[in-house]
Order: structure tokens, then C-alpha cells, then sequence
């Protein structure tokens, strides 16, 4: 097989593998609930299923990294599905057939485990591209979750009686079924010796590498970006079912929200390749300032609408472009704590507004809430664009000598 035929299959299997692990954390995101609340001996645990799921995503992600450094990407996301995702749909199972409430938390926990793992597909596809593909290979596997989007409600919906005898346990098997599939893809994946780890005698310290303006930008482009994002995306239900609106009307909104967040997918790489990450960060900046001025505007359900979609595009624009930027700012050796690093950077402060969204909102508003998002918005931009005068200051000084 040729390097260009083993490179796209390389990709292909991660986009598919994307796929089936997002189908799981949408299935979980949308029944786990509802499930603690009938598990649970106090109705207010009922979401600590799903808060359990991003704390094990959480503690899992530096050490995840470390481990694939040791092992390789191919062992690192086998262990993690096999674990996580089979070991943790399983367990789930066994929890709503025995009614525990503790077995069905531990179940969800362990699905974050495999969330965890799974969150470096995306630096997978940067290892097994070429450099000229790599960021629209990084751009495809974020745009498996546009399909997700559709198969995860699905499954959390159209699952629920797979067993007649264990209603909601359907999903779950099924989540057991997709992870299997993943497990064979993932046997198959070839990363090619240049991204595997290698030994190095000159492995710089941490604190050198985040120290990096590239590293600076990457770094706060991902976590602005996705604190926003699921700040606002938490609260919205909230929001809209405080307004009136039925839920209905909130399924509607998230859907388009999760598919602006992923169909800008098929095309980021390719802006990223034409015009430059930087250029792309102050865009997605644009059109999150765009998102703010909408939903501050009014409290349609055209409002709403206008404003998640753009709240999706511009998390797609800041995320891809600092999880381009990150693959840049170390050697091979120093992959696996410089990825671990900046993913346990990003997680910890979006699960922190996802956490306090509920809080934010009652205390400042919708309205005042959005707002208060603009100061972050706007330091990534000047951020971005000191990087970007730097750089070619830089480049303009070395052509004159």
C-alpha cells in the first residue's frame, strides 16, 4: 500500500472511531440523567452520572497522554474503548438490572475513562498525516461528530427498549456494540514510525514549552473557546425553558448548536491551510462576538437559534485552530505531556463552566451572562494578534539580512 493510500486509511479509521465514541457521550449526556433520577435516593444527584462522566474524562487525560508516550497511540486507544467504553457500558448495564445508583455512577465514570483516551484522536490524525493534510486531517475527525449528532439522540431514544425486560439498558448495549467496532478499527491503525515516540536526550522542561508564544495562543484559543461554549451551551436549556419554551423547542436549538459546532469541519483545515491559524482564531473570535451581540439582542426563538450556531462555529474555529497550533509546539519525545497538558488545561476550565453555568445564569441573566463572556473573547483576539505582528516582524527582519 502506498504512503498516500495508508495515510487516508489511517485518518479514516479515526474519523469512524470519533464517531462511535461521541455516540457514546451523547447517549450519556442525554439519558444518564434521567436514568440517575429514577436510580438516584435523592432527586437533586440525578446529573452526577453525567458530572462524573467529564470528572473521569478529566483525571484520565494527562495520564492518558503518558501512557500513549510509553506505549503508542494504536495500545493507548485500545485500552482506553476496551476499558472505558465496553468495561463502562457493561457495568451501566449491570447497574440499571440491579438498580444501583453507585455501580451506574462508577459505570459512567468509567465511559469519561474512555473520553479521555479518545480526545487524542484528533492528535492522531496530525501523527499519521502528511504535513499538507494534516490540519484538514484533524478538521475530519472533529466532523464525525455532525453524524454523531443525529446517531446519539437516536440511540438514547430509539435504544431505550432494545430489552424488553430492562428498559434504558438498550442504549447501553448498544454503546458496548459501537466500542466493539471501534476496538477492530482500532487494531488496524498504523501510526507511522516518525509519529511514534522517540527517545531524546534533549526533552525540554514543561515550563520552556508552555512558555512558547505559539504554545500561549494554542493554548488559550482551546480553553476560551470550549469554557464558552459550554458555558452558554449548558445554560441555554435553562434559559429557554425559563422563557417558556418547551422541550420541544430546546432539542431544535442544541441540535443546530451541535451541528455548528461540526459542520464547519469539512472546511477549517482547508481555511487554516489557506489563510493561517491566526487568521482563522480572529475569525472564530468574530463570530463568537457575533453570537453575544444576537443573544443579547432579543429572546426569540430565532435569537436563540442565531446565536447557538455561531456559538458552535466559532468553538469549532478556536478549538481546531489551537489543537493545530499545539501539534506544533513540540518534538515527538515531548508529545505526550505537552498534549496531556494543554487537554488537562482546556477540560478542567470547560467542565468548570459547565459546573457553574446553572449558578452564572440565575445569579446575572442571559442576557449579562453572554456578556460577561466578551473580556475572554476579546483577550484571545489581542493575543492572537500580537502573536501574529510579532511573526512577521520576525520574518520581515530575516528577509532584510
Amino acid at each position: 500500500m502506498s504512503i498516500y493510500a495508508d495515510e487516508k486509511k489511517n485518518v479514516a479509521i479515526l474519523v469512524i472511531s470519533q464517531l462511535l465514541f461521541m455516540v457514546a457521550t451523547i447517549t450519556v449526556t442525554t439519558l444518564s440523567g434521567v436514568i440517575g433520577q429514577e436510580l438516584s435516593p435523592n432527586p437533586n444527584l440525578a446529573t452526577l452520572p453525567i458530572s462524573l462522566m467529564m470528572i473521569g474524562s478529566l483525571l484520565t487525560t494527562l495520564p492518558a497522554s503518558l501512557y500513549m508516550k510509553r506505549v503508542g497511540r494504536r495500545r493507548g486507544f485500545i485500552t482506553g474503548a476496551a476499558v472505558g467504553g465496553v468495561g463502562g457500558a457493561a457495568l451501566s448495564v449491570y447497574a440499571i438490572a440491579s438498580a444501583s445508583f453507585l455501580l451506574f455512577c462508577l459505570g459512567n465514570m468509567l465511559i469519561g475513562f474512555y473520553q479521555g483516551f479518545a480526545m487524542y484522536y484528533r492528535f492522531a490524525a496530525a501523527d499519521v498525516a502528511s504535513p499538507t493534510f494534516r490540519t484538514r486531517a484533524m478538521s475530519f475527525v472533529m466532523a464525525a461528530g455532525l453524524v454523531a449528532a443525529f446517531l446519539g439522540p437516536w440511540n438514547a431514544s430509539s435504544m431505550v427498549q432494545l430489552i424488553p425486560s430492562l428498559p434504558n439498558a438498550g442504549p447501553f448495549v448498544m454503546i458496548m456494540v459501537f466500542t466493539a467496532l471501534a476496538l477492530l478499527l482500532l487494531s488496524q491503525l498504523r501510526v507511522p514510525a516518525p509519529g511514534e515516540p522517540q527517545p531524546s536526550d534533549t526533552e525540554r522542561p514543561i515550563k520552556t514549552i508552555v512558555r512558547q508564544p505559539t504554545f500561549l495562543v494554542a493554548l488559550l484559543s482551546g480553553t476560551v473557546g470550549y469554557t464558552v461554549m459550554a458555558l452558554v451551551m449548558t445554560a441555554t436549556p435553562l434559559a429557554l425553558r425559563a422563557r417558556g419554551y418547551d422541550m420541544g423547542d430546546v432539542a431544535f436549538i442544541i441540535q443546530w448548536h451541535v451541528l455548528g459546532m461540526f459542520a464547519p469541519s469539512f472546511f477549517t483545515g482547508s481555511l487554516i491551510n489557506r489563510f493561517g491559524v491566526d487568521r482563522v482564531v480572529l475569525a472564530g473570535v468574530v463570530v463568537f462576538i457575533g453570537s453575544i451581540a444576537i443573544a443579547v439582542a432579543g429572546e426569540t426563538l430565532t435569537h436563540f437559534w442565531f446565536s447557538l450556531v455561531l456559538l458552535g462555529v466559532g468553538w469549532n474555529f478556536l478549538f481546531i485552530s489551537g489543537s493545530a497550533l499545539v501539534a506544533t509546539t513540540h518534538t515527538e519525545a515531548e508529545r505526550g505531556k505537552v498534549q496531556g497538558a494543554n487537554d488537562l488545561i482546556v477540560f478542567s476550565f470547560s467542565a468548570a463552566g459547565s459546573l457553574l453555568a446553572g449558578s452564572l445564569l440565575h445569579s446575572l441573566g442571559w442576557a449579562t451572562l453572554n456578556l460577561a463572556m466578551l473580556p475572554a473573547i476579546v483577550l484571545v483576539a489581542v493575543v492572537t494578534w500580537s502573536w501574529q505582528f510579532k511573526r512577521r516582524r520576525h520574518s520581515r527582519v530575516s528577509e532584510n539580512h
